[in-house]
């Protein structure tokens, strides 16, 4: 559907794009959304949202209800796209998902920013301790 205004040899090579990017997807091509996985259907709204050759994609919890193997098979496949040039703004809990996959990190906690910095500056138990409230209120 993401390319059903484009002429088909647009479309053809976008839809090869996608495809070697999530290969999952390409034996259930003439299969129905409905009958995908949970991760075959994040993979193919992705691909979707690729047809349009968006130069800022944003994923709000891309993982969520997704097995820690899909999971896995998603950011790789997110990491390859902004590999590709398209800039990723993805709203994530589990930093752990995320820091092989961004560059640049904020984090939120009821609405304010408690960090930001490049995703190799992350001090995961930090945040932990300051989501749960248990670091010390100046940090």
């Amino acid at each position: 559907m993401g390319g059903v205004s484009l002429d088909s040899k647009t479309r053809n090579a976008l839809t090869n794009t996608i495809l070697s990017v999530f290969p999952e997807l390409k034996p259930k091509l003439s299969d129905k959304a409905k009958v995908l996985s949970g991760g075959e259907r994040q993979m193919l709204a992705v691909g979707r949202a690729l047809m349009t050759k968006p130069k800022l994609l944003v994923l709000d919890e891309p993982s969520a209800g997704l097995s820690p193997v899909m999971c896995e098979r998603l950011f790789k496949g997110l990491s390859e796209i902004n590999e590709m040039g398209v800039t990723l703004l993805i709203v994530e809990q589990n930093i752990k998902r995320i820091e092989n996959v961004v560059h640049r990190v904020a984090v939120f906690v009821q609405g304010k920013k408690v960090f930001e910095g490049r995703s190799s500056e992350i001090d995961p138990d930090q945040l932990i301790s300051i989501y749960f409230g248990t670091a010390n209120k100046t940090q």
